[in-house]
């Protein structure tokens, strides 16, 4: 029992397929499949992609297909010659020929193949012409709205993580390597450690200060974070410049890779007449991000 797609976020609508899967899976005494690819299929079929911002690192998807149960993860390598196959032929060579696909659950939005050509009504002939099942599922809604990845990027980009995590169902993380900033902040009590992400394609959310948790070392702490601009010092995605203080936290984590699990948005990026009307307003991000911690409860 098979499913296929880039899988982005692995987020509502995602877990939506996979939970259908399994079940077709569980009926007939079969194997949940993923079938997905990597590199992203427009770093491979358009030269000049600049804009390409993922919402899951390939580690990051793995790590969510596991914790949902599926029994076998394919990652495809998407090169120039897999981008010229037809429809037709992936399915007949790789699905059914390489795989022995006996059912193929698809989401309400499924395109593949060559120009993607491959909809559900093409899908449908190939399935009676090679002899497997093939189901559609429609697009799951949340608050009269389709859960898509495309709303989730729109949402992070805005600063909106309440909205971005319900769709996932799960909060939004990032990781990266600490890596040496100007230190401003440890000259005022607020320490922060600047953080390059470990994909250059992962999205980074809008520009503010956020609620945040931060690992370390496997261990969980709370802290508030800014996302500003930098374009000098740093090889993030859109330039952005991502700077943690962690609360009650003292150790040199220099190099070392951190993950930060974003809770929910403080205020707007704004500018101030000096360091201690900085400080000042620090004080009360910091208490404000205590208070949102503690009022909100994990998603899993």
């Amino acid at each position: 029992m098979v499913t296929i797609g880039t899988f982005d976020g692995v987020h509502l609508g995602h877990q939506k397929v996979i939970s259908r899967l399994k079940e077709i899976a569980k009926k007939y005494d079969g194997e949940s499949v993923i079938f997905t690819f990597y590199p992203h299929p427009r770093l491979v079929t358009s030269a000049t992609e600049t804009n390409l911002r993922l919402l899951t690192t390939l580690e990051e998807k793995t790590a969510l297909f596991e914790k949902f149960g599926i029994d076998h993860l394919i990652v495809y390598p998407f090169n120039k010659a897999f981008s010229k196959l037809t429809y037709t032929e992936f399915v007949k060579n790789i699905l059914v020929e390489k795989i022995d696909t006996h059912c193929l659950v698809v989401g309400y939005d499924h395109k593949f193949g060559r120009n993607r050509e491959g909809g559900f009504e093409y899908l449908k002939k190939c399935a009676k012409k090679l002899n497997f099942e093939v189901e559609k599922l429609d697009a799951l809604s949340l608050e009269e709205e389709n859960v898509s990845s495309t709303k989730i990027r729109e949402a992070l980009q805005s600063g909106d993580i309440k909205k971005a995590n319900s769709y996932f169902g799960y909060e939004f993380s990032l990781s990266g390597t600490v890596i040496t900033g100007n230190q401003v902040g440890r000259k005022i009590g607020f320490p922060t450690a600047n953080i390059e992400t470990s994909d250059k394609h992962k999205i980074i959310p809008g520009y503010g200060v956020y609620v945040v948790k931060v690992i370390v070392n496997n261990e969980n702490y709370s802290g508030m974070l800014n996302i500003g601009s930098r374009p000098t010092f740093n090889n993030n995605a859109d330039n952005r410049s991502i700077e943690v203080n962690i609360f009650e936290f003292s150790d040199d984590i220099y190099k070392q890779e951190i993950t930060l699990v974003f809770i929910d948005k403080i205020r707007n990026e704004k500018k101030f007449e000096g360091v201690e009307k900085l400080k000042e307003q620090l004080i009360k991000d910091k208490k404000k991000a205590l208070k949102i911690i503690l009022e909100t409860p994990p998603i899993y």
